[in-house]
């Protein structure tokens, strides 16, 4: 099987603060015998990393600095969505609580660590075109 996956997952420091959030050895595991592609579509959009950190607010992508990153946001969905399609991925593994990859979770837009229930943008475009998504820990929203 196939699978695309966040690349901060695999250790590649591509999140907002320039670091990664390793994928869980159990789930690792899981996945070993799988071919797995990285992704980032932050970075797919166009983000430099490091880069503030962003939070979706009344549907828009604003950044701690005010600052809309909509379009790049929306950019790095859509190549993702290219790339799964390409690869013909049997699903996306995705980093929760991103304004990206969230899968169940986001932060609220008040940059106070606040979560709320919705889905980060790559994750939405992905589920309305029917591509199975999975978050860190292996579960499907």
């Amino acid at each position: 099987m196939t699978y695309l996956i966040s690349a901060c997952l695999l250790g590649c420091p591509c999140r907002y603060d320039g670091k990664s959030k390793p994928i869980p050895e159990d789930i690792r595991a899981l996945l070993q015998a799988d071919t797995l592609i990285p992704v980032c579509p932050e970075c797919l959009g166009g983000l430099p990393t490091p880069r503030p950190p962003a939070e979706i607010v009344c549907g828009r992508v604003i950044n701690r600095e005010g600052r809309n990153v909509t379009k790049e946001y929306e950019r790095g969905a859509q190549e993702v969505l290219r790339l799964a399609r390409l690869y013909r991925a049997d699903g996306v593994v995705l980093r929760d609580k991103s304004p990206s990859c969230g899968t169940r979770g986001i932060y609220d837009g008040s940059f106070t660590g606040t979560l709320c229930d919705g889905m980060g943008i790559t994750a939405a475009l992905l589920a309305r075109e029917g591509i199975l998504i999975l978050d860190e820990h292996g579960t499907a929203p």
